[in-house]
């Protein structure tokens, strides 16, 4: 029995030392699937003396009102015989306190320390472990007693604030209630059996504890309250007489106080035949009992979310990546598998394994021929610009037959304008592929470790994007420049020419300077640039992924790899520089696994020794 509950009581303390208490877990944390018992009642029910019984020493903070502003897990750890008693506080490390009264002066000076010296609480715990002979294998929560009314210097929502902290805990399905009242007490006005009734309304976790029986008037007993039938619960209720307030003032012992209290049972006319079931002495053996009841039964439960937590978290430090190696060869290679995973995850976005890829060919489909589209050739051929660059390119001598240099200036004015959408095009694709750079290296998750590394790798790839960025442009207006630089003749002599009769062509100086003339200009020169348009719409797009998509694919990080290469040791661990936060969630979940490991191997070493 022992070996259980003291294991219990060994994993809940780690927990509490690793901050799996009370942790705001998806799944439920290993502390709240351990079964502990709850210490319920209202200011000045007794609920510190009946601690103190079960402890057997005098060692917490007494006085008039709210005196437990926080909660108080008390650990109780039995002892072989003729061991000293000792407590150790979690906040304390492993200092030992021997002398009882330092206890009850550490607590009070550690719920000042949270609290202050007022009237206010907290739901910050207090943990306290007892090592004695004297005690059974029990872990015992102390809460804020319960209270009708705030008093001064206690905010008005005390009241409620005291019940919300209870609530927390009772609620829990794995907690043991053990809810005091005092016997001198009306048990329908007791707060804590009211709230013990309405989060276990069957009675099936709840201990009912009668204090000071010893107080109740002359003549009267408790025994319809301690026999079951005012108010009925699944287990026994049970009588405590605590130590008169003169016990407590002429320091009398724990020991002697209990020995007292069985006499007063085994003596008492109305409790004598039920003695046996009274007293701090069985309570104490009582919830023992239970505790180990429960605990046995909760096992297989028990085992199976510390063998899920396990699991994620093996998963999540998986997730989280390998501690740094120190070795600069090592850092080397750890750098260049990083970058390939980024490098992988890009080419995913471009290649259409993930999304983004998809935009660079909207800017072909839509992008671009909308652009080519706006450019404004109506303004650029209309009749009155024509009219008057072929006038221009004439100078003082009409041209005889066509206006070659009037035609070679308009075209070339003309596919001039394409550079617009050219340049624009490259400069979508540009930042398309930053923008996939920025959320590969979001996404690669080995890098999330790295913050300075995953700095260096942007810029080193938005600096690669750049050059291929000005090549892209440099090749995209060649290919305009190229389309001025030389005509297509074929398409100039396909066109239709007026003849004479004798089948010569002529053309009067009348007729050159016509409307119907300068229209078939405008006309043959649209027909060409709609021609160089629709070579461009398919070339023009060649050039930007050959340029830069290309490029990025399989060179983007080809200056940063020669440059890490060059580094020495000291340098590459900045670029593995881990961040922070990571590095303390990665500890963090070492030890919560280290915590359910252990765990785990123990319960099942008790389970064999069973």
């Amino acid at each position: 029995m022992e070996s259980v509950i003291g294991l219990v009581n060994r994993i809940q303390r780690a927990c509490t030392v690793l901050g799996d208490y009370g942790a705001d877990n998806a799944l439920p944390t290993l502390w709240d699937s351990l079964p502990t018992i709850v210490v319920v009642g209202g200011q000045s029910s007794g609920k510190s003396s009946v601690l103190e019984s079960i402890v057997g020493r005098d060692f917490l903070p007494r006085g008039s009102g709210i005196v437990t502003r926080r909660p108080l897990v008390l650990q109780l750890y039995k002892t072989e015989q003729g061991q000293e008693e000792y407590a150790q506080f979690l906040h304390q490390g492993n200092k030992k306190f021997t002398d009882f009264s330092l206890v009850r002066k550490e607590i009070q000076e550690e719920t000042d320390r949270v609290t202050g010296k007022g009237k206010q609480i907290s739901p910050l715990p207090i943990n306290l472990s007892i090592y004695s002979p004297n005690v059974v294998n029990l872990t015992l929560i102390d809460l804020p007693g319960l209270t009708k009314v705030a008093v001064e210097g206690q905010p008005e929502s005390i009241v409620q604030d005291i019940e919300n902290m209870v609530r927390s805990y009772v609620e829990k399905p794995n907690c043991i209630i053990l809810a005091i009242t005092p016997a001198n007490q009306d048990i329908a006005t007791s707060d804590a059996i009211k709230l013990a009734r309405e989060v276990d309304p069957a009675g099936e976790r709840t201990f009912g504890v009668l204090t000071k029986l010893d107080l109740m008037d002359r003549g009267t007993n408790a025994l319809d309250v301690l026999e079951g039938r005012s108010y009925r619960l699944q287990h026994p209720w049970v009588g405590i007489v605590n130590r008169s307030q003169a016990d407590i003032n002429r320091n009398v012992d724990m020991l002697a106080a209990r020995r007292r209290e069985r006499e007063f049972f085994a003596a008492s006319p109305d409790y004598g035949r039920i003695a046996s079931r009274m007293g701090s002495e069985y309570l104490a053996k009582l919830l023992s009992r239970k505790l180990e009841s429960v605990i046995k039964a909760r096992i297989p439960g028990i085992m199976s979310l510390i063998n899920q937590s396990i699991d994620e978290l093996e998963a999540e430090l998986d997730h989280l990546g390998r501690t740094v190696v120190v070795d600069a060869g090592a850092q080397l290679y750890t750098i260049l598998e990083l970058c390939r995973a980024f490098d992988h995850v890009f080419k995913e976005h471009l290649d259409g394994g993930r999304p983004g890829g998809d935009r660079i060919y909207g800017v072909f489909d839509y992008q671009l021929p909308a652009a080519i589209r706006k450019l404004p050739f109506d303004r650029h051929l209309s009749l009155q610009n024509v009219r008057k660059v072929v006038s221009e390119a004439d100078g003082y001598q009409p041209h005889l037959i066509a206006p070659e240099q009037g035609y070679r200036r308009l075209i070339e004015g003309a596919l001039n304008y394409f550079k617009g959408p050219a340049e624009a095009s490259v400069d979508a694709v540009h930042f398309i592929l930053k923008e996939l750079v920025r959320k590969s290296i979001g996404e690669t998750q080995e890098l999330r470790r790295f913050p300075t590394l995953q700095a260096d790798i942007a810029a080193a790839a938005n600096e690669a994007l750049e050059r291929f960025r000005d090549d892209s442009k440099k090749t995209v207006l060649r290919m305009v420049d190229m389309e001025s630089s030389y005509l297509t003749v074929d398409f100039f002599r396909k066109l239709p020419h007026e003849v004479d009769k004798g089948g010569n062509p002529t053309v009067s100086s009348v007729d050159r300077y016509t409307e119907g003339h300068f229209r078939r200009i405008g006309s043959n020169v649209s027909s060409y640039v709609v021609m160089v348009a629709e070579a461009l719409r398919n070339s023009i797009p060649k050039a930007v992924v050959h340029c830069q998509v290309r490029e990025a694919k399989q060179s983007l990080l080809d200056h940063f790899y020669t440059q890490v290469g060059k580094r020495e040791g000291r340098q590459l661990a900045q670029l593995l520089d881990e961040d922070p936060v990571l590095m303390e969630r990665r500890q963090q979940c070492g030890r919560r696994l280290e915590l359910y490991k252990s765990a785990r191997d123990e319960i099942d070493s008790v389970l064999w020794a069973r």
